[in-house]
This record gives structure tokens, sequence and C-alpha cells, in this order.
């Protein structure tokens, strides 16, 4: 007697249930077909500047958002210049756009989560993005670079940045990165 009253409401469900259909029709996304990369060369591109993190002064490149000052969830909002050389006056190549956070109550970790956007050259318009821990105190610190645009789609890398000078009084400091990306 259970299994026809199963049955019969299964039967009565699949009636008045509507149907779907899936389609790939590109409005919002398209399926391939497995297609084999006609070369599997990658270019390597090593990229090589400086950071320049201005929190002092009239007119900061990075502020501070949220947080208490230099504790546990100090969170700094930035558009800091990244220059072809060490002074800020040098040529500026881009911009390094995103948001850094004191994300650790043991030390000196910051979450950086940053687009370094090029204004200069053959990469005019496109952009990397880091997200990973940056140990400020340690003398090198590597960071994966986790997506790009235009010229760097595709990308994967890793960044290693190294404190050039830090003004305790300011808190203003000079980075130097080298930056070393994989794309097509």
């Amino acid at each position: 007697m259970a299994t026809i009253l199963t049955k019969t409401l299964f039967s009565i469900f699949l009636i008045l249930t509507p149907t779907f259909s899936i389609t790939t029709d590109g409005i919002f996304s398209d399926q391939f077909a497995a297609t084999k990369s006609k070369s599997h060369k990658h270019k390597m591109t090593h990229l090589h500047f400086y950071f320049h993190d201005i929190v002092s002064g009239k007119k900061p490149t990075a502020i501070r958002i949220a947080g208490p000052k230099n504790a546990f969830g100090t969170t700094v909002m930035t558009d800091d210049p990244l220059t072809e050389g060490l002074e800020p006056s040098s040529k500026v190549v881009g911009r390094a756009q995103g948001i850094y956070a004191l994300a650790s109550q043991h030390d000196y970790g910051l979450l950086m989560l940053m687009n370094f956007s090029f204004v200069e050259g053959r990469f005019n318009g496109s952009a990397l993005s880091i997200l990973g821990r940056n140990r400020v105190l340690d003398p090198v610190r590597e960071m994966p670079v986790i997506g790009g645009s235009r010229i760097f789609r595709f990308v994967r890398g890793y960044a290693l940045a190294r404190t050039i000078t830090y003004n305790q009084k300011t808190g203003d400091a000079v980075v130097e990165y080298n930056v070393f990306v994989m794309h097509p």
C-alpha cells in the first residue's frame, strides 16, 4: 500500500514539476569542447620597479581606512606610484592599487590584495594581481601573482618584495619589487 502511494505521489510530482532545459546560448556562459593548444610556449617576464608607500604629508598615497593604528586589524587603501628607479621623482611605470591589512596578532604579517596597474611601455593598460601574506620584517618576502589582465591574461607567477627604506617617524616606505610571471 505504501509503495503504491509513494509511486502515485511521485507521478503527481513529476506531472506538476515544470521542466527546465539547460542551454549554452552564449549569453551567460559557453562550454567549449576540449581543445589542444597549438603551442605550449609561455613567455617568462621579469618586471623590476619600486613601490612608494606614502602615508604622511598633504597628499598621502596610502590611507588607513579601518582599525587601530599599527595594530591587528589596521587596514590601508593604496594608490601608490610604481617607479622605474628608487627615487620618487623617477619615471612612473604604474600604480599599486589595493588594500593591505595587518592580519596577524603575532607578527607584522600583512594580507596584501593589490593590483599593479601599468601605464608605461608595452604593458600600458595591463595589470597584475597579488594576493598573499607579506611579513614586512623579513628581508625578502614572496607573494603569489594570482592573475592579470590584457597582456597578463592567464598569468601565474610570484613577486619578491624587499624594503629599501622605511621612515619610522612618518611611516613612509620604498619597497623594491622583482616580479616573475609566465603568460601566453
